[in-house]
């Protein structure tokens, strides 16, 4: 078992899952930060400071001061505002403006459908829901087309959605078609009852044949478009997050896993590899090395999925075949091996 020690702060993931609504939603919705200045900070300018406390540039710090986003012991300052020891700084970062959903007629892959839900095997380079840089090509603006009814707790933008898999992960989703299913499917994840399983392509080779990663996972100190591992003493900053790995194949340089989520954390396969020291072959985000093996977006495939149907109690089980571009890879390297 690999555990969380404490040792590693933040590791450097400069270098380039199946998550419940409310883990991965963070990333684009309304945040906001509540920050106490250090004695170091004293003197700094507060445009400079909340820049590089929050990771945004010092033009957005600028123009949020301006909007009273951010303010300083509850009053709004100036951008030049000399930063004095134990001022308590709020940030807040408003959501993107929503945009307007359209029906577009793309191709789905549906491995299930019936009256409360569908199971759908997303391709890779697909963003489930519109926001901020994607207002439409996206999973919802093809299942408004696709499917009849879809549930509405999700909100405007995210009709039928209790759950996300990266841009650039294939695989199996599931999707409510109506409120009933929706909260039936929310709890299920809640209580970690749904089952998903990955492919996943790692750099090295595990020294182990199984394991388990057990560390908590939080918003980036320093980018806060990304995930890390939460070192020990910071617990309150991250989620308890559980990934199980089982090694399937050995191809010296690379390792294909079996992964299997106990929490759904944002990231959390690729943060929690990462951490270990084998990062996903092809992420660009939280990789060591460019991908030499012709990969669209990382090595990960969201290959099985198990859950209770909401209305009948059956449990299903669903499968899905990794995209080409993936089997060609492994047998690129199982050629090699010989």
């Amino acid at each position: 078992m690999i555990e969380h020690d404490g040792s590693k702060e933040f590791p450097e993931l400069w270098l380039g899952d199946c998550d419940t609504l409310e883990d991965y939603g963070a990333l684009d919705e309304s945040t906001i930060q509540i920050i106490t200045a250090s004695e170091q900070a004293a003197g700094q300018r507060l445009d400079s400071y909340a820049a590089g406390v929050a990771g945004l540039t010092r033009s957005k710090v600028q123009r949020l001061i301006e909007s009273n986003d951010i303010l300083v012991n509850g009053k709004a300052v100036k951008p030049k505002y000399a930063v004095r020891a134990g001022d308590e700084i709020s940030i807040f970062v408003p959501a993107p403006s929503e945009t307007e959903l359209i029906a577009q007629e793309i191709p789905l892959d549906i491995v299930y459908e019936d009256a409360d839900i569908a199971v759908i095997n997303k391709p890779v380079g697909m963003v489930v829901h519109p926001a901020a840089g994607n207002p439409s090509g996206t999973l919802v603006n093809a299942l408004l087309f696709h499917l009849k009814d879809l549930s509405g707790i999700g909100g405007e933008l995210r009709p039928g959605i209790v759950h996300r898999i990266d841009k650039n992960t294939s695989g199996l989703i599931v999707v409510a078609k109506n409120d009933f299913a929706h909260n039936f499917l929310a709890e299920q994840l809640k209580t970690h009852s749904v089952r998903r399983t990955y492919l996943a392509l790692c750099t090295g080779n595990f020294k182990e044949d199984s394991g388990t990663v057990n560390a908590p996972i939080g918003r980036h100190r320093t980018d806060r478009k990304r995930m890390a591992v939460v070192p020990n003493g910071r617990e309150a900053e991250g989620r308890y997050a559980v990934t199980h790995f089982k090694v399937l194949e050995r191809f010296g340089s690379m390792t294909l896993l079996r992964v299997e989520l106990e929490t759904g954390r944002t990231h959390q396969i690729r943060v929690h590899l990462s951490y270990i020291n084998h990062p996903l072959v092809g992420d660009d985000v939280y990789g060591r090395s460019k991908n030499s093996l012709g990969f669209i977006g990382q090595a990960l495939h969201a290959a099985e999925l198990r859950l209770t149907h909401p209305r009948t109690g059956e449990e299903l089980i669903f499968t899905a075949d990794m995209p080409e571009t993936f089997k060609n890879a492994l047998e690129k390297l199982r050629k090699e091996q010989k």
